[in-house]
């Protein structure tokens, strides 16, 4: 499997890769320079905005969920308009928004975490049909916002701690217990990044400084790694018309003398299909 350019637009911190398969096409972001990005049988697209962006969810054929540093909002594609839906920390000026992901019942789940990434600040919440919840908080870089394919589990993980936890939860989505340990990659020094679960419940996770998105089978067992040319991969996605393209976004963020090849988006085609896309209920 070999990794090759999809986009060479360079972002300092390419975060938050969705598919959206109405419109065939790819949606990222580039928190720092506060930046929606996309590419499609169209081209490719661009929007500004006056704050960080991180994370989307598809609401229908025209129009995302997107999470900011002071809320979440729908967001119009066609006219590039966005409207509020409710607030996210607007109350804190030293946070942002951060990872961030829709799961099986169309909640979304996104973290929060600080602009320098201080210890502690970080948090992660869920939407779900008009109710916003702080489910954890004391994070400092959440990541690896993913989901089991059965609903059963969701994945989250705090880089700096370099662990990967999974959390059980109930019928509605909401957690059903305690979240434990369940990837420990502090023994091999890695650090975790965003993730995404395929169908068959394998585990895709960017690795941050180890150029490499690595999956781990269902029961947490290492299965395979693939190798891209950025330093600091930051986010895989499933897409393309069989699912089978694992679409990787990247960062030049913490690198003295960044080349050309980070912060860029790459695709792969590997030989597991990636879960049908789920719409937020808002």
């Amino acid at each position: 499997m070999s990794a090759e350019l999809f986009d060479n637009r360079s972002c300092f911190l390419g975060e938050g890769p969705l598919w959206h398969p109405d419109l065939e096409t790819l949606f990222w972001f580039d928190i720092i320079n506060k930046k929606l990005l996309s590419r499609g049988p169209d081209g490719a697209g661009e929007w500004s905005f006056d704050e960080c962006h991180s994370a989307a969810g598809i609401v229908d054929a025209q129009t995302l969920l997107i999470a900011s540093e002071t809320g979440l909002w729908r967001f119009d594609i066609g006219s590039g308009t966005r409207e509020l839906i409710v607030s996210l920390e607007a109350d804190r000026p030293e946070t942002r928004s951060n990872d961030g992901r829709t799961d099986p019942f169309g909640g979304f789940w996104v973290g929060t975490m600080g602009k320098s990434a201080e210890a502690g600040l970080g948090s992660i919440y869920r939407y779900f049909k008009g109710e916003l919840r702080q489910l954890h908080s004391g994070l400092t870089i959440p990541n690896a916002i993913c989901f089991s394919p059965d609903g059963r589990y969701a994945y989250f993980a705090c880089t700096d701690a370099q662990k990967i936890n999974r959390q059980p939860l109930d019928r509605d989505g909401w957690p059903a217990g305690p979240a434990e340990t369940f990837i420990d990659l502090s023994k091999h020094d890695l650090n975790p990044d965003g993730a995404i679960v395929d169908a068959e419940g394998g585990i895709w996770n960017a690795q941050w400084g180890a150029g490499r998105v690595a999956r781990y089978l269902p029961d947490g067992t290492f299965d395979r790694a693939i190798a891209f040319p950025a330093d600091h991969c930051s986010c895989p996605a499933f897409g393309g018309s069989d699912m089978k393209t694992l679409f990787v976004t990247s960062a030049r963020e913490g690198l003295t003398n960044p080349k050309l090849a980070q912060g860029c988006v790459y695709s792969v085609i590997v030989d597991v299909r990636g879960g049908d896309s789920v719409r937020v209920k808002l």
